[in-house]
């Protein structure tokens, strides 16, 4: 898939078209912020709610730019309010409408990770999520063994929805690289 037809089928709400952009782009968003923050953990969180924010805005992106700049952008944009909100030590909420944004996001068939997950055995699935970083582990948990939704899950863990949506897709990549190179090896 190409960008240019992955952001139109994304500004259209199609699922793959997301998973192919988040796959494209993460290194570029994750080793920008990783330079400016030298924190893994922290440049990983600002990498995710930099797709968070740009997939629910991505009907504002202009295909006259390039889009790596465009989530450069919004990534330096997000790192700043969250360095201003440490600052001001305040919580902010999700309104309503963003949350109903959020839902407009199609959760659509299995993904080639999905049914990978599932086509392991539990006890030796369990040991390769335990491989992951705890707030993956959790999330997973969260979703694959407690079966909460994506709002149950926003409100466990006290994050948006997107943010969510945008850590489940990178936890589910992640697992299935540790589950190739395990069959690989």
């Amino acid at each position: 898939m190409e960008v240019t037809k992955a952001i139109k089928d994304a500004k259209k709400g199609d699922q793959i078209a997301f998973n192919f952009l988040l796959d494209s782009y993460w290194n570029s968003v994750y080793n920008y912020q990783l330079k400016r923050i030298k924190n893994e953990n922290d440049a990983e969180d600002v990498t995710i709610r930099t797709f968070s924010k740009a997939f629910d805005r991505i009907e504002t992106f202009d295909e006259r730019y390039k889009f790596e700049t465009w989530l450069i952008t919004i990534s330096k944009n997000v790192h700043i309010d969250l360095l201003r909100k440490q600052n001001a030590s305040i919580n902010i909420e999700t309104t309503e409408e963003q949350e109903l944004k959020a839902l407009e996001v199609i959760d659509g068939s299995p993904t080639p990770e999905d049914k990978l997950i599932t086509e392991q055995n539990l006890a030796q699935l369990l040991q390769f999520i335990k491989q992951l970083k705890p707030a993956y582990q959790r999330i997973i948990n969260l979703r694959y063994f407690q079966e909460r939704s994506y709002k149950e899950i926003a409100e466990i863990l006290n994050e948006p929805m997107n943010n969510v949506k945008v850590k489940l897709l990178r936890s589910k990549k992640l697992l299935a690289e540790i589950i190739n190179n395990q069959k690989n090896d």
